[in-house]
């Protein structure tokens, strides 16, 4: 059996252009900013597909919103895993 890269992909999900960053399996594994794309569903099944390609098992989560439920329909259309995640109220360090 081969190799298994798996990764997991964040997707700060935004109106005109969402942010995605790729995290690979492994503990301490690495974290980097892949870049910005166009959040329009033609842009979004581009980059699903390029990243999938690359990886024998992706998995791919955004932050619950109103602009996720049709990035989320066409990434598991797509056959992959796609998780919501809520941001946790007062979790961010008041300044």
């Amino acid at each position: 059996m081969g190799y298994i890269t798996d990764i997991f992909v964040g997707i700060d999900v935004a109106k005109v252009r969402n942010a995605i960053a790729i995290a690979d399996g492994a503990r301490g594994g690495e974290v980097r900013f892949l870049g910005e794309v166009d959040a329009s569903e033609e842009g979004m099944r581009r980059v699903v597909k390029r990243i999938a390609a690359k990886h024998s098992r992706v998995q791919f989560c955004y932050e619950a919103g109103p602009t996720g439920y049709g990035l989320h329909r066409l990434i598991t259309s797509l056959g992959h895993s796609c998780h919501r995640r809520c941001a946790v109220p007062g979790s961010q360090t008041s300044g």
